[in-house]
């Protein structure tokens, strides 16, 4: 099964409610996926998201680094030889993670294509079941309250709540969602780099005061400053999760050995794909470190690659963020993994199982092959 050439499409998907945090709002999901061709008809599926605040990546600059950086490369690369073709995207260029996901997830479909296995056996295995929290955008106190009860009630136990906007507010919000939700859910903070290091020891301990419990606060402050999320870690009791602080493993290495962090979030758009994802949860693993995996606006294509990975790793991911498709109006996917809310349960079909994509569009790129 060799590649043969590349295509690019777009995918766009309404959201339930807009997806608002400290850093954007947003409507709709619109992704660049990504087909891999094969000379034996098989295709592999791979999809990215423009999250330019985060990783840097356009749409543009997705197709353009696939395009004209990957995708030579990669034409007449056999599929089995997985460990040479990763290196090979890994190693195409800087950066560009998202681009790099994208393809690295459509060889990995492939992969389980070419043995006629699921990736989440192919990856070691595991139980096919998890479940995942659902993000609660930041809004009016009353609409995130009555957002938080109504994913309750519909099976929802763990919540991430958008916060990092005005600290005063934060603390309100989550004051009042938690007594609206008290022992029916855990709450996960994520403050979207929205605080500095004091301000967040403020807000944390003054939330640990009022009796509220949290399960963990997601990057309380910026991405780059890594001596400001140890000065969290270490001055309150709730753990700290690492986000956009980390994406690749040497970044791994380096939060851990300062110690900055309690949890690593890991999301396949950060660490270009899924070899990444899989060195950072071993490194993880090997420190005693607890990871959650996550997603950005993506649809089933790439979350689906993320639930392989967390089925096959689930000593180590112990968190489960992916409700990308659960905040979409619809699937537009046929086959793979099976969104039912906070159930996500992953088939016996071969790679990411993926049959067919409703409503995606072709992107005209005079598309290299061989």
């Amino acid at each position: 099964m060799k590649i043969t050439h590349i295509e690019f499409g777009m995918l766009r998907v309404p959201l339930k409610t807009p997806f608002k945090t400290a850093l954007r709002t947003v409507d709709q999901v619109e992704d660049i996926v990504v087909m891999v061709h094969t000379d034996s008809g098989n295709i592999g599926y791979g999809e990215a998201p423009a999250t330019a605040v985060i990783t840097g990546d356009t749409h543009g600059s997705i197709i353009g680094a696939i395009r004209h950086y990957i995708s030579p490369r990669l034409i007449g690369e056999d599929i089995a030889d997985l460990n040479r073709i990763t290196r090979l995207i890994q190693t195409s260029m800087e950066k560009n993670s998202s681009a790099k996901a994208a393809v690295e997830i459509a060889i990995y479909d492939l992969f389980g294509q070419l043995y006629n296995a699921p990736l989440y056996k192919m990856l070691g295995g595991g139980d096919p079941v998890i479940t995942t929290d659902i993000t609660i955008s930041v809004d009016t106190i009353d609409k995130m309250v009555a957002d938080s009860i109504s994913a309750v009630d519909r099976g929802f136990d763990s919540l991430k709540i958008k916060v990092g906007k005005d600290i005063g507010v934060d603390m309100e919000r989550v004051k009042a969602i938690y007594a609206a939700v008290e022992n029916r859910a855990l709450l996960r903070l994520d403050a979207n780099q929205g605080w500095s290091a004091k301000e967040a020891v403020y807000a944390i301990r003054g939330l640990e005061d009022a009796g509220v419990r949290l399960e963990l606060v997601e990057q309380p402050v910026k991405a780059h400053d890594l001596e400001g999320m140890r000065y969290v870690t270490e001055r309150v009791h709730t753990p700290i999760m690492a986000d956009e602080s980390v994406f690749g493993p040497m970044e791994v290495i380096k939060l851990i050995n300062m110690r900055a962090a309690d949890i690593i979030n890991i999301k396949l758009m950060k660490t270009g794909g899924i070899s990444n994802a899989i060195r950072i949860a071993d490194i993880a693993a090997m420190h005693q470190i607890e990871c959650m995996i996550g997603c950005m606006l993506e649809t089933s294509i790439s979350v689906a690659a993320a639930v392989h990975v967390a089925v096959a790793k689930a000593d180590v991911i112990t968190k489960i963020d992916l409700d990308g498709p659960s905040l979409c109006k619809f699937n537009p996917v046929d086959g793979g993994v099976i969104f039912n809310e906070s159930e996500i349960s992953v088939t016996d079909a071969p790679g990411l199982g993926i049959r067919e994509i409703h409503g995606l569009e072709p992107i005209d790129t005079g598309t290299a092959a061989a």
